[in-house]
């Protein structure tokens, strides 16, 4: 059973922007908090944004903010991230993750998407 379906990744060149989204399904929503990760190839995957679904508090890694934005919609059970200014380091493979504790820190969370490619070209 799917519980969370990322999709929007895509190529782009340095500069552009791109919109992920996040679907999960009501029990996995409920968890509290929804969060973007990336890995590249030869890294450890890093938390990039996370959202508390209830009041809809948000954090960011150091890389990312002012370029990134995590939003929500609670009808449609689905959290965007919204990538601006994108930079050839941003490439990587994103992933949606859901868990009751918002942090960067992926054991925290318990429910994973399959992920979409991001790529950004110099």
């Amino acid at each position: 059973q799917v519980q969370l379906v990322e999709s929007g990744g895509g190529s782009v060149q340095a500069g552009g922007s791109l919109r992920l989204s996040c679907a999960a399904s009501e029990y996995v929503y409920s968890s509290n908090c929804m969060g973007w990760f990336r890995q590249a190839p030869g890294q450890e995957r890093e938390g990039v944004a996370a959202i508390r679904t209830g009041d809809g508090s948000t954090g960011y890694a150091d890389s990312v903010k002012g370029r990134f934005t995590i939003s929500q919609d609670n009808a449609k059970n689905t959290v965007y991230l919204r990538m601006n200014s994108l930079k050839p380091e941003d490439t990587a493979m994103y992933y949606c993750a859901a868990g009751k504790r918002c942090t960067g820190y992926a054991p925290d969370y318990n429910y994973w998407g399959q992920g979409t490619q991001v790529t950004v070209s110099s």
